[in-house]
């Protein structure tokens, strides 16, 4: 969600932290801001603008530290006054913070008894008058920090500026990401790598309860640094209007690199090495249980049917923002798998914390190495998706369900799913890249059916048992990025109350595979047509002349793997509908790519 950028070295420090910004900017915000220090003074600039906006404020102001941030609204509406850094009454020192201060009513009641006035309506500010008043009692910067932090409960990736010390900044986590770059002779320090990659490709991920103090030359955690496989290049547009738009392009490749080396024709299965599971401990498992938000949610629902399919072990899936509440029943002969493109989504983290609390067998599906679930975790599968910058997620989804497609495989071929049918799988896995490639050239077609139905105030996802997945994860793509008004409905359900909505200005894309339920969706669409609705069927099947008032069309796989390939035409409705409408398609409003707090 927000986004920290943090500068120590012996370059200007203004435009590493607004580039900085910049690279942050698709994890969604609403306000920001920058702090430097020159000459033994505090300098703010702050404001509920975009990151290019505020660069014309900074302009070419001096110093060779300082700290940024991208605010995403939780305390306090967005105004200039609430956008970060927060500084305390003195104007010394300067707190960037990711994260929830879940007793800050608490504390700033207490600072204001002291005299303190508050200017904010933020939690953040309190921690900046808090920290200054520690510094009073303790020598280091670093000290005054931990002392100031055992009075907050929450959440917080911290940086912190003194006026005083202009060589050092400290950094502070507790469930929200800090990452460190380590440069020559400097310092860069960030809420995400991607802010970091055109510097430097060694950082250092802090843990949690860790804090540090980093200088131009050096570093202290408990952490060592590592080289990342990412480039500048990774982060940058290249031909396409958007970050969506490459995405989807780049699917192709990214399944690709989710299937390569993880194939076996020889013993017609899959292996998925970083679960560090043999045949016995798969054997031992009796239930397996998918944990995600949002899109993963919706991944991990098709990674449940095909367990349930191709290994005939009892599987559904959870949102993970419930598990987490529910004091649920943790039996240790489940597999619990959490989903997490950015493996930084508070909710899934904190589901595998209460997991592992209770003795749970749990494997993460991450897109970000070195992030905290994957950490948490300790193994599981790694996507390969390459970075996903826009918010909307395509090519992560897309290699979630290729990745739960290859665990099913693995559990069903050490239990009962024969050679022939693992061969049939293995092939059909194969043959993905270029069916997707293939769906991604009719976008002429799909942009034509889009603008069309862009103006629908309201539109049906209609799918039944593999197309349920797929229908749900449509009505996402098409709200999110959108703003158009969608819900997704079981097709057996429709009968059972959302059919009095259907009329000639409610339009239903109905998700068709060529499967043995193929006559009785073939229904659904008779039925929403008796009622003078408008019909776009997503199929693979040959579907009676004049059924659908358009169709678009994907190539025949195995029926294990329809959802996957379905899933491709509903990204490129929902892009076009947005174009069409004019939506900005990277930053949808009020949502952000790394939720990072609840």
């Amino acid at each position: 969600m927000c986004g920290i950028v943090g500068y120590v070295g012996h370059r200007d420090a203004a435009p590493m932290l607004l580039e900085g910004l910049q690279r942050l900017e698709y994890r969604g915000y609403d306000s920001a801001g920058v702090a430097l220090v020159h000459r033994g003074r505090l300098k703010t600039h702050k404001a509920a603008v975009r990151v290019r906006e505020l660069k014309e404020q900074v302009g070419k102001a001096p110093g060779v530290v300082g700290v940024a941030h991208t605010r995403w609204a939780t305390h306090g509406e967005v105004t200039d006054v609430n956008a970060h850094p927060h500084t305390d009454t003195s104007g010394r020192f300067a707190v960037v913070h990711n994260g929830i201060v879940e007793n800050s009513d608490e504390l700033r009641a207490k600072l204001s008894a002291q005299g303190v006035t508050l200017v904010s309506e933020t939690d953040t500010e309190a921690l900046a008058h808090m920290i200054a008043a520690s510094a009073e009692q303790h020598e280091t910067l670093e000290d005054a920090v931990r002392a100031a932090l055992r009075g907050v409960e929450g959440t917080y990736g911290l940086v912190v500026l003194d006026a005083r010390r202009p060589a050092e900044l400290v950094v502070a986590r507790n469930g929200s990401p800090i990452v460190l770059g380590v440069g020559e002779g400097e310092m860069f320090i960030a809420s995400d790598v991607a802010a970091l990659v055109r510097h430097t490709q060694r950082v250092v991920y802090l843990e949690d309860g860790e804090i540090a103090t980093v200088r131009a030359g050096d570093f202290e955690t408990s952490g060592r640094a590592e080289t990342v496989d990412l480039a500048d290049e990774d982060y940058q547009l290249g031909e396409f209007p958007d970050f969506m738009r490459k995405e989807m392009a780049e699917q192709p490749e990214a399944v690709r690199r989710a299937l390569r080396g993880r194939l076996d024709s020889r013993f017609a299965t899959a292996h998925l090495g970083g679960l560090r599971l043999d045949p016995r401990d798969l054997r031992a498992v009796r239930r397996v249980k998918f944990l995600g938000c949002g899109t993963a949610y919706y991944a991990g629902q098709i990674g449940a049917n095909l367990v349930e399919e191709l290994a005939r072990i009892p599987a559904d899936a959870e949102p993970a923002s419930e598990f987490r509440y529910r004091n649920p029943v943790v039996d240790p002969d489940t597999l619990y798998v959490a989903i997490s493109q950015s493996g930084e989504t508070l909710d899934t983290l904190a589901a595998v914390q209460e997991l592992k609390r209770k003795g749970g067998k749990v494997i993460g599906a991450v897109n970000v190495v070195g992030s905290a679930v994957a950490r948490e975790c300790g193994s599981g599968v790694f996507l390969h998706a390459g970075p996903e910058v826009s918010v909307a997620s395509t090519k992560a989804f897309t290699n979630m369900a290729v990745s739960f497609a290859m665990l099913a495989l693995w559990l069903g071929r050490v239990r009962d799913l024969s050679a022939a049918h693992g061969t049939r799988l293995v092939s059909a896995l194969q043959q993905l890249p270029d069916q997707i490639a293939s769906i991604l050239e009719t976008d002429y077609e799909v942009a034509a059916v889009a603008r069309k139905y862009a103006h629908a105030s309201h539109m049906f996802f209609i799918g039944r048992v593999r197309g349920w997945p797929v229908a749900r994860e449509g009505a996402q793509k098409l709200k999110e990025i959108s703003y158009v008004h969608a819900e997704a409905y079981q097709a057996a359900e429709l009968k059972h109350g959302p059919l009095a909505l259907i009329d000639a200005q409610m339009p239903s894309v109905v998700v068709v595979p060529r499967d043995e339920l193929l006559a009785k969706n073939i229904g659904t669409i008779e039925q929403i047509k008796a009622r003078g609705g408008p019909v776009i069927a997503v199929t693979n099947a040959d579907l009676p002349d004049g059924l659908a008032d358009a169709v678009l069309r994907v190539p025949r796989n195995e029926p294990e793997l329809d959802p996957v390939l379905l899933t491709i035409p509903l990204q490129m409705l929902a892009y076009h509908v947005a174009s069409a409408l004019g939506r900005d398609i990277d930053k949808p409003r009020n949502l952000a790519k790394s939720v990072t707090v609840e």
